[in-house]
Parts: structure tokens; C-alpha cells; sequence
């Protein structure tokens, strides 16, 4: 397959036509839902309806309906808009066809639950191929429609998670026709993405045998009464009853504007008494996986301490200076004193001695010069760090390894400029992952002349943990908590360090469970 042109692949609803391209194959925007209108728009995930002839897959599909990012994180992190309502659609990148048995690996985009698609530049799965192993990614049900909680819907939360389920069987019943082996799949995913992945990971749904994470945690998951807040301040905004009925008769852009107030309104103020101790004590966010009783019964963490995906291998670690892509590139960052921010760790549950003690522990390589700055060394940990070490401890016993890792190469810009500040910021690493150093929009966040060797480093330990579940380095232990660390200012390797920032991860011993 070196010759550009179009291929054809067989799906179980028809056939479809990709572009190979030096020596790839990419099938963009293949349904593997029907569109979720009408009666099945606040329902489960159901079959598309097959089709007649050749169906053209170059293009990306249509994305679910989403905000846009506006103001400089949306120029960070551009997130394309493809119009139309088939949403569920999916990405496929093989280096052949023809072949059998490759790997697979699957890919579920980030963005808090209500933006991100598979569209992104960043996400390139030829650069996976080129390498040998199938590339997917996939579109989900975002905010309302997929998360809402509606009693009264066919499927009353946890859409968007089904969307997922369904695109894993999709690809369990027909990657094979790509190249790829349905049984050697990896899942992996960033932030949200990551987020769902600890989540397939806690219900065991045998759809995959490796899972990575970036930058989530297992602790995201809100009761149904919790939910059902956060849909009622968005059905209050739109003046309708919080129910499906209701919502079905509002446009989806009104609920999508309605969504976004609520969503700031939750960042902003942290008000647990108005929109409920889960939705706040998971991360913030609006809309996550509910504890439904049916698809979910309970947290991820949980599930995973209980056993869950004990014998799946997983990669999972998280950015040195997460939050300061949530506080960088907004007007937070101007805010004067440090009382404001002290309270915002402290909602979030840190206790107010946590404050002095990361206040201290400023480093040339990471500083933390402003309030600003030691508050987002604060929530990093508390958001993302210390879930992540959760997660790995209480897999300490499983007979599947974990591998933990941490991402700290901050730009090489001048001082004081925007990517300099934002440093190993949270999707920092995406680029890295991806290989897509070259991409402008990656350029965007990492900054120009970013190290290849370290593209390379990444992009290959994820492709060889995809084929063969391990990571090179020595799995995470409560005794050793050994933490491979990337692009840190500690010499021209990448090293393992065993319980980084020590002092700092035991004040929240009892302290996040």
C-alpha cells in the first residue's frame, strides 16, 4: 500500500471507502450508532442502519454538539466543528487491511464531558500506524445529551459512557476486518478521556486488555441526586422542567449555551450545597459518569480497590503543573492576595496547613512564585496526582502491573510569555504521545523547537505498552512508588524516581480516599 489512493473495507453495515496514503490507510467518520434524534436521542446507543453500495469515509464526522472554547484557551486548544447529527462516528488508521492480527489501540478524547472530538488535529492515528498497530478514535455524547441526568429518558444517565461501551464492541466485532485482533485492544484516553477509561476499567466489561491514562481519575462520579442538580440549573436557565420530554423540545444549541453558564457557574463558585458534594468533590466538573445503580453502582476508585480490572495492565500518570492550563490563560490569574486562593484550595479539600508547606517547596524547575502559583501546585495533586496514586495503590496487589508516570517538560520560550507560564501543563504531553510535534495547533500549547527525542520516548513506550503490556520500567509499588519522570530538569534522561515530592503526596494520606 504505497501508492495514494482510495481502499475499501468491509463493516457489519456496509462497505466503506478510506484514503492510503504512504502506506496507511485512514477511514474517517464510519457511524457506529445511528444518529441520536428523536426516539433515540436521550436512549441507549442502537445499530446504524446499514447501507447500500460504497459509503465515502475521508472525512471526519460530525461532532456532538458542544460550546466553543472561547478566549486564549480556546487559541491553545483548538477543537474543530464538523456539522451534522451523526455523531457517533468513529476513525479508523490501519497499516493494512489486508493483514491479521495487529494490535488495536482505541482512543477516547478529553475535554471535561462537554467538548473535545476525535477531529482534533493532535490526534493522528497514522502516526500509530506507521508503526504497526490499528488507530482508532472515537465521538461520545457530551453535556446534556450524554451525561444529563432525565428520569423520565429511555436511559437516564450514563449515555455518553454507553456510547463508548457501544464503539468497543463496534470495534470487537469488526476490527478484524482492518487487520486488527479484537482480542488485543488497548483503551487509552486523556483527562475526561482518562476519566473514562478508569471507568470501563471498574466494570469489567472484557472489551479490552490494556488500558493508559492521562491525566484522569477514578474518583469522578456523581449520585443521581447530584446530578440531577446540575441538570436542574440547566433546565431553570432554559425555563423548562428538568426532564427529557421537556429538553427534547429545546434546541440543541440553547441547551448547549444553557450547559455552558452552568458549567462556569460550578467552576467559579464550587457550591456544593447548590450543585452537590460529588459534582464538586470529583473535580469541578459538571457532567461525569453517575452512580446509576444499573451501568454504574458505584465509584470507580471503589471498584478498582474491590478488584475491578485486576488482571488488566495499565499505564497511567499525569502532568507536573496540571491546573495551570485551568488558571494561566484566565483572569484568575490576576486576582491580588492570596486569600482567594487559599480558600479555593481548601474547597477543594486541602487543609489550610497544606498551603505553607507547598509554599516552601519552590523550585527553580517548577516555581511558585505567585498564590496563583501555589494553588495550582495544590489542585494539580489534588485533582490529578494524588488520584492517580490511588489508583495505583490500591491495584498493588493485582496480578496485572501498573506503571506510573509523570510528565514535567515546560517549554523552551522566554520568561514571562504565555507557554512559558503554562509549563507541563495539563495535554502538554498529548503532542508527545501522538508524535504530532509538527501539527501548528500542538505548536500552540508546546511551544516551538519541542525535543523530538522525547516525542519519540513517549510515542514509543505507549506503542509497546499497547503490544506487549509492559512499559520498561518497574511497576508502582506502595514500598518503591516508583514514578518514571519525562522531560524534568534533572539531566538529559528521562529517570525513575522513586516517591517524588514525598512530602507533599503524604499530607493527603486520609485526606483523599
Amino acid at each position: 500500500m504505497t501508492i495514494t489512493g482510495t481502499v475499501l473495507a468491509e463493516t457489519a453495515y456496509g462497505t466503506v471507502a478510506g484514503v492510503s496514503h504512504e502506506g496507511i490507510a485512514a477511514f474517517r467518520g464510519i457511524p457506529y450508532a445511528a444518529p441520536p434524534l428523536g426516539e433515540n436521542r436521550f436512549g441507549a446507543p442502537v445499530p446504524p442502519e446499514p447501507w447500500d453500495g460504497v459509503r465515502d469515509a475521508f472525512e471526519f464526522g460530525p461532532t456532538a454538539p458542544k460550546p466553543v472554547i472561547e478566549g486564549r484557551l480556546g487559541e491553545l486548544m483548538p477543537d474543530p466543528v464538523v456539522a451534522g447529527d451523526e455523531w457517533l462516528n468513529l476513525n479508523v488508521w490501519t497499516p493494512d487491511p489486508g493483514a491479521a492480527g495487529l494490535p488495536v489501540m482505541v482512543w477516547i478524547h478529553g475535554g471535561a464531558f462537554i467538548t473535545g472530538s476525535s477531529a482534533v488535529a493532535a490526534y493522528d492515528g497514522a502516526t500509530f500506524a506507521r508503526d504497526g498497530v490499528i488507530c482508532v478514535t472515537v465521538n461520545y455524547r457530551l453535556g446534556v445529551e450524554g451525561f444529563a441526568c432525565l428520569p423520565d429518558a429511555p436511559v437516564p444517565a450514563n449515555r455518553g459512557l454507553r456510547d463508548q461501551i457501544f464503539a468497543l464492541e463496534w470495534v470487537r466485532d469488526n476490527i478484524a476486518r482492518f487487520g486488527g485482533d479484537p482480542d488485543d485492544v488497548t483503551v487509552f484516553g486523556q483527562s475526561a478521556g482518562g476519566m473514562s477509561v478508569l471507568t470501563l476499567l471498574s466494570l469489567d466489561l472484557g472489551l479490552f486488555r490494556r488500558a493508559i491514562v492521562q491525566s484522569g481519575t477514578a474518583h469522578v462520579a456523581q449520585s443521581m441526586g447530584d446530578a440531577a442538580l446540575v441538570t436542574r440549573a440547566v433546565a431553570a436557565r432554559l425555563d423548562v422542567e428538568p426532564t427529557a420530554r421537556a429538553l427534547a423540545g429545546v434546541g440543541v444549541e440553547e441547551i448547549v449555551k444553557a450547559q455552558s453558564e452552568v458549567c462556569s457557574d460550578v467552576r467559579t463558585h464550587a457550591d456544593a450545597a447548590r450543585y452537590g458534594r460529588s459534582t464538586i468533590a470529583a473535580c469541578g466538573i459538571s457532567f461525569m459518569p453517575v452512580i446509576d445503580g444499573d451501568l454504574v453502582t458505584q465509584r470507580p476508585i471503589d471498584a478498582i480497590a474491590a478488584g475491578a480490572g485486576r488482571d488488566i495492565p495499565l499505564l497511567i500518570g499525569t502532568n507536573t503543573e496540571e491546573f495551570r492550563l485551568f488558571v494561566v490563560p484566565t483572569s484568575l490569574l490576576d486576582r491580588p492576595g492570596a486569600m482567594p486562593f487559599r480558600t479555593w484550595t481548601e474547597v477543594y479539600g486541602a487543609a489550610p496547613e497544606f498551603w505553607d508547606t507547598y509554599a516552601r517547596n519552590t523550585t527553580a524547575s517548577y516555581p511558585r512564585r505567585t498564590p496563583s502559583g501555589i494553588a495550582c501546585a495544590v489542585l494539580s495533586d489534588r485533582m490529578f496526582r494524588i488520584p492517580t496514586c490511588r489508583v495505583a495503590e490500591a491495584r498493588a496487589g493485582a496480578p496485572a502491573p501498573t506503571y506510573v508516570y509523570e510528565f514535567g517538560r515546560r517549554p523552551s520560550v522566554a520568561p514571562h510569555t504565555l507557554r512559558s507560564e503554562l509549563g507541563a501543563c495539563h495535554g502538554a504531553e498529548i503532542p508527545f504521545v501522538w508524535d504530532t510535534l509538527d501539527s501548528p495547533d500542538s505548536r500552540r500549547l508546546i511551544g516551538p523547537h519541542p525535543p523530538r527525542e522525547l516525542a519519540t520516548v513517549l510515542h514509543t513506550t505507549w506503542r509497546e505498552f499497547a503490544r506487549t503490556g509492559t512499559a520498561g520500567w518497574e511497576r508502582y509499588g506502595p514500598g518503591t512508588r516508583a514514578v518514571m519522570t519525562y522531560g524534568h530538569d534533572n539531566g538529559p534522561e528521562n529517570l525513575v524516581v522513586h516517591d517524588p515530592r514525598q512530602e507533599e503526596r503524604a499530607l493527603w494520606e486520609g485526606v483523599l480516599d
